[in-house]
């Protein structure tokens, strides 16, 4: 018997046929279904990930080769349970708000005005337990020009204003490295955008599915969710089904181009002539040659090992397998501490080891090194595993891989800018990221509180404001705008089809917010106790399950044992 021409066997087309027939024939009961009944379903959802998390966790430990014991195990808890209960969480809120109140009210005293006049609202924190756990923390989501004050609720929530449309079926493509995305981006759509929605897991992680399916159970018999395996050839007769009304993509440039275009030269010609294959209407949050602006100032030994740990975290946290892994660190050429940074960076790095679990990553890894020979290994590749490296000294005017292309693996570069003092520093780092580097999803400022206060805060926000990123952190990992949930993660405004960048829309985003720009999270210099996301935290695997805990049902009593294991990592 010939092979189909799609490359399905034809149990599986019909299973999938059947599963959108399925979510068709619910779509418009989603849609009309009373913020109430929304309310129930996501209460359970919360309760079905904390049910699963701890065999979630231990099957992506097995996976990604992670002794369970370690402290590493502790990532595993971190961005996968604890950011989909607390970003559930936090959504619930807000769905609750609607339901009692009709809409969700933004108070004034959480508006304010930023750069260029525009309005900026006040997302984080949320409850006197954030500010327990993240002292010193805060983020602005920076709305675009024309929102203000006066028409803000017009911005707020559209989808439950006005009478429900007759909803329609999305297709959540999920992504295979962090184990938070694929429900995240599967919730967004059925409770911010009202979407009934079939999630195809990525074949690096479809080991989850168990785990997923218990979780959305009552979703699943509910008829608003499917969730599905396979490879590519699935993936794309999911994206031309007829039954297909919308996709939301979580991957790389390259993997959207493919799905809108097609492949080879035919896929090619058709976006240089912009006639993308497929017309439906397609999300997505792609990859980022993520850069860390490190401003010149006078560090203390202290503070030199703080941001040493910080950099080393964004560059390794999850293998760097990870959207947002600090690709390229951008420091002043004439800036004394420079090399004594670096040196410190090396240390920590010294001391990781992470299995390559993701397909591709040593090719990649071999190329990124190769094309570098100044290149610094910090380790041995042996068997699976493949340790940091880093470029250092990079000219700005670089042509190889580095600025244009994301690793997706633990290798990263430094560039050293000629600048006059750290103004003119910012300056020219801001304009080197937006024009050099590929993507538009994640961007860092390190800079030291004496340096702020010198440069004053009209000339850092103008920095955030010409940085062209959907998310903007200060002194900390932009991955924060991400696991907060109560910020929008998604590329900066403004991207086509043809020139996708990191993607188009942004998910999270609890309190629903309409025509934002970025999210601009603000931390303090240095943290004690050390940020539980730090890869050096010799405790979060202890952390993890209580934090998760916590998000799920919050009450004083969860806190103890949280501060207990916290102040020994």
């Amino acid at each position: 018997m010939s092979q189909p021409a799609d490359g399905l066997e034809p149990r599986e087309r019909e299973r999938l046929d059947r599963s959108l027939e399925d979510l068709e024939r619910r779509r418009r009961a989603w849609a009309e279904l009373p913020v109430a009944g929304r309310v129930g379903y996501l209460r359970a959802l919360i309760e079905g990930f904390r049910r699963v998390a701890p065999g979630q966790v231990a099957a992506a430990l097995e996976a990604k080769g992670i002794d369970p014991a370690s402290p590493t195990a502790g990532e595993e808890w971190i961005a996968g349970p604890y950011v989909t209960v607390r970003t559930l969480r936090l959504l619930l809120a807000s769905l609750e708000r609607i339901r009692d109140r009709g809409r969700i009210e933004i108070p004034a005293a959480q508006l304010r005005q930023v750069a260029g006049g525009r309005l900026a609202v006040r997302v984080f924190p949320t409850s006197g337990y954030d500010r327990l756990l993240y002292t010193g923390f805060t983020a602005d989501v920076w709305m675009r020009d024309g929102v203000t004050r006066e028409n803000l609720p017009d911005h707020v929530a559209p989808s439950y204003r006005g009478e429900p449309g007759p909803g329609a079926v999305a297709l959540v493509l999920g992504a295979g490295n962090v184990a938070s995305i694929a429900p995240l981006d599967t919730a967004h759509k059925l409770f911010v955008e009202g979407r009934v929605v079939l999630l195809k897991l990525n074949p690096v992680n479809d080991y989850l599915e168990p785990f997923f399916e218990d979780a959305f159970a009552e979703l699943v018999e509910g008829g608003f969710v499917r969730i599905e395996t396979g490879g590519a050839e699935t993936g794309d007769y999911l994206c031309r089904h007829p039954r297909v009304e919308e996709i939301h993509i979580t991957g790389s440039a390259r993997t959207h181009d493919a799905i809108v275009f097609g492949t080879g030269e035919e896929g090619r010609r058709r976006r240089e002539r912009g006639e993308p294959r497929l017309t439906k209407r397609i999300t997505s949050e792609l990859g980022n040659v993520s850069p860390i602006i490190v401003v010149p100032g006078r560090w203390s030994e202290g503070d030199l090992d703080f941001h040493a740990e910080n950099l080393a975290t964004q560059m390794t946290q999850n293998g760097g397998f990870n959207c947002n892994a600090t690709k390229v660190i951008v420091t002043h050429a004439g800036w004394p501490q420079r090399t004594d940074l670096l040196e410190r960076l090396g240390g920590v790095l010294g001391g990781i080891d992470r299995v390559a679990y993701y397909p591709g990553a040593e090719e990649r890894w071999r190329r990124f090194v190769g094309a570098y020979p100044q290149t610094r290994i910090f380790g041995e590749a042996r068997g699976e595993v493949l340790p940091p490296a880093l470029a250092a000294g990079l000219d700005p005017a670089d042509d190889g891989p580095a600025f244009r292309e994301e690793s997706f693996c633990a290798f990263t570069a430094e560039v050293p800018l000629e600048a006059d003092g750290a103004a003119g520093f910012l300056d020219r780092a801001a304009e080197f990221c937006n024009e050099r580097l590929d993507g538009t999803l994640n961007a860092g400022i390190t800079v030291h509180p004496a340096t702020r206060r010198e440069l004053g805060e009209e000339r850092l926000q103008g920095a955030i404001d010409r940085l062209r990123y959907g998310s903007v952190a200060i002194n900390h990992w932009p991955a924060l705008a991400y696991g907060l949930g109560s910020t929008p993660w998604g590329a900066y405004p403004g991207h086509t089809p043809t020139d996708i960048q990191s993607g188009i829309g942004v998910v999270h985003n609890t309190l629903m917010l309409e025509k934002t720009e970025k999210a601009v999270i603000d931390g303090p210099f240095r943290v004690f106790p050390k940020p539980v996301w730090f890869v050096s935290h010799r405790t979060v695997h202890r952390v993890g399950p209580h934090l998760v805990e916590l998000e799920a049902s919050p009450g004083p009593l969860k806190l103890p044992p949280i501060f207990f294991h916290a102040l020994r990592g």
